[in-house]
């Protein structure tokens, strides 16, 4: 397997931190505790000794939902002046300040030597296609296959097509670590949006998300996808460390 340098660890629901050989990346973090002795990445906190310590954090948010964006984020600067924020054009921040990076649908950001491109959702907000230190990586936000049981056919017809006009836009991309939803609500059609995505995008890794306790739903998705062409990853509990 090749060495990709990297450490992934699981913040819960969306949430995720992804250190690099000189990058600290942080996504969707939104369930933060005010138990110090929770704050270690270790149980999937977010520490002041975290952002104190890292150099070269980047903070994304791929939309406004309050389970993806909590405004505490925006705290973190005053441990670190030099954190960068990347959010979605639909998170309203009235203090606008000059390290945060408002990104459309289909925009592009270079921060030195990372490399940002952003997609769309099929709900609001963005998904990220990332390049740092060689790796990419796709966080997917809350784009998914929402098709849900109690809508019509024709909605979701219209979803399908949604979903798979936008994941067409970026099959083209060469992705080592994909953060994608297997939502449990979604019942037995939970597995349609990364069913799909594999097959279309094929990623090295896919780490499922979205899906709050029900970490069984990982091990499921793992068995169900295990003769695709990537391997989904089996998350067990907040703070699980991957190295790769």
């Amino acid at each position: 397997m090749k060495n990709y340098n990297i450490k992934i660890y699981y913040l819960y629901h969306s949430g995720f931190a992804v250190e690099t050989s000189n990058h600290f990346l942080i996504f969707d973090y939104y369930k933060d505790s005010f138990n110090p002795l929770d704050q270690t990445l270790e149980k999937g906190f977010i520490s002041e000794d975290i952002l104190k310590d890292k150099k070269n954090i980047l903070v994304f948010c791929s939309h406004s939902h309050p389970d993806h964006f909590n405004p505490r984020i925006l705290k973190w600067q005053e441990l670190n002046s030099s954190i960068r924020y990347i959010l979605s054009n639909d998170i309203h921040i009235e203090n606008f300040k000059k390290n945060y990076y408002r990104l459309s649908p289909y925009e592009e950001l270079n921060l030195n030597d990372i490399h940002i491109k952003t997609y769309g959702s099929t709900d609001i907000g963005v998904s990220f296609f990332i390049t740092v230190d060689g790796i990419n990586i796709f966080h997917a936000g809350d784009l998914n296959l929402w098709y849900w049981k109690d809508e019509s056919k024709e909605e979701q017809t219209s979803a399908k097509e949604n979903f798979e006009r936008e994941i067409h836009k970026l099959k083209h991309e060469t992705v080592d670590f994909a953060f994608f939803p297997v939502d449990p609500r979604l019942e037995e059609y939970y597995s349609l949006g990364g069913e799909y995505f594999i097959d279309q995008v094929k990623p090295k890794f896919f780490i499922p998300m979205h899906f709050w306790n029900k970490y069984g739903i990982t091990k499921d998705f793992a068995a169900l996808t295990k003769n695709l062409p990537s391997e989904s990853l089996i998350i067990t509990h907040r703070g699980q460390l991957f190295q790769f």
